[in-house]
């Protein structure tokens, strides 16, 4: 038994087929707000605030998709 480990955030459930995980970003202060984003309305439904590069990764690993491959929205 371990005292002091990390724990592990809980994945991230969302509709696959209805939406896509997304990262919105200002042009002019750099936030990125991380979300999902609807493929039939095109609406971005906002999750949380990312702070830095790091979570932004941390979001990927939770949702299940590579840093790469999830779409930026300017």
């Amino acid at each position: 038994m371990t005292l002091f480990r990390k724990k592990t955030p809980p994945p991230i459930p969302y509709n696959r087929a209805a939406q896509e995980p997304a990262v919105r970003s200002s042009i002019c202060t750099g936030e990125m707000t991380l979300g999902f984003l609807d493929r039939q309305t095109g609406r971005f439904h906002e999750y949380e605030l990312a702070r830095s590069q790091s979570d932004v990764e941390a979001f990927c690993r939770r949702v299940g998709v590579e840093p790469k491959d999830i779409k930026r929205i300017y």
